[in-house]
């Protein structure tokens, strides 16, 4: 489809609440397959953006695997395989300052990344509506590439190491964005949860300059970066985090979507926040509808709120669960439609 994000933004601003859940990991369970399958091949993520497409007319965007590991393994670290589960980085490979120096950035073909690309490009040649490309951001790549303990305690002690690894880091992802945009992508969501774990001066530092780098030179009305950040200290960032001029901010459940909500610039689109595990694996349906409810109660009076996850959706999640999360929507924006929302 021909992408305008002027057009799309407007659309979700309309009278209605709109949604855009990141759930393509639970439809391995309708498209017969595995994670481990999907996670390694091109034509099965087709197949499962392309379920959705089909079954859920009110997701507003289809979204690739939100797979954290695909970036990190291209640069050499070690990643986990297990049936059910997503893949996983076990360990970094930069211990050192030499370790820095020597980072080669990856080719587009290495790894599984042209996987992920070619499942985008497929999908993108069908689907009545945008398509997002996951990937991982800066300062979360660099944390799976030196260690999460470790990238903290550098910040402090040795932060031109961390700089070193973030320039690096953020060479390579303008190239696997741009190679997103070549195939035909919308945009892409930009996960930086990591992110969530500094203060607001260590965000703007070591996570925001380097992301609005990446927006400064891809982003246009035909290409869309989405930040998605799920950390519990994202209010207290957000002028940070808003400073990488990203077009669309996705904030996980540790947070008041509506604290958020009043703090941003009324045409600031805001996505979230269903809990992905607490609502779509370990509540019902019903429980799950009152707590939707709830958050479109909290949340639907504003233009710019965009219904969806907390984050990615595991796999177990129970597809009707999904399904009601749907129809929910529609019924609210059934009632909001009529005189006095009667």
């Amino acid at each position: 489809m021909n992408y305008s994000y002027t057009q799309w933004k407007k659309h979700l601003m309309d009278e209605d609440v709109h949604a855009m859940a990141i759930l393509s990991f639970p439809a391995v369970t309708q498209c017969a397959t595995t994670v481990q399958e999907l996670v390694q091949n091109a034509e099965m993520q087709s197949a499962v953006m392309r379920r959705i497409k089909e079954e859920f007319p009110l997701q507003e965007a289809l979204v690739s695997m939100m797979d954290l590991s695909v970036e990190a393994q291209a640069f050499g670290c070690p990643v986990s395989f297990h049936e059910g589960e997503i893949p996983a980085v076990t360990s970094g490979i930069i211990k050192n300052r030499e370790d820095g120096e020597a980072l080669r950035i990856p080719k587009m073909e290495e790894g599984r990344m042209s996987v992920y690309l070619a499942g985008v490009e497929n999908i993108t040649k069908e689907s009545d509506r945008p398509v997002f490309g996951g990937v991982c951001g800066p300062y979360s790549l660099a944390g799976r590439l030196m260690d999460v303990s470790e990238i903290m305690m550098q910040c402090i002690m040795d932060p031109k190491l961390v700089h070193l690894v973030l320039q690096k880091v953020t060479t390579f992802l303008k190239q696997y964005i741009q190679a997103y945009k070549d195939v035909g992508a919308s945009g892409v969501i930009l996960a930086e949860p990591l992110a969530g774990l500094l203060s607001p001066a260590m965000v703007q530092e070591f996570s925001s300059s380097y992301i609005r780098e990446i927006t400064e030179e891809l982003q246009d009305d035909t290409f869309t970066v989405i930040y998605h950040n799920c950390g519990p200290n994202t209010v207290q960032s957000l002028p940070e985090i808003l400073s990488s001029d990203c077009g669309a901010w996705h904030f996980g459940n540790a947070v008041s979507l509506k604290k958020i909500l009043e703090q941003v610039p009324a045409d600031c689109l805001i996505m979230g926040n269903l809990d992905p595990v607490g609502c779509f694996c370990g509540c019902s349906a019903d429980e799950l509808e009152q707590k939707e409810r709830a958050l479109l109660k909290e949340c639907g009076a504003y233009s710019n709120f965009v219904l969806s996850t907390g984050c990615d959706l595991p796999p177990k999640a129970k597809w009707e669960n999904i399904q009601r999360f749907f129809k929910t929507l529609e019924q609210v924006n059934s009632k909001r439609r009529l005189p006095y929302g009667m």
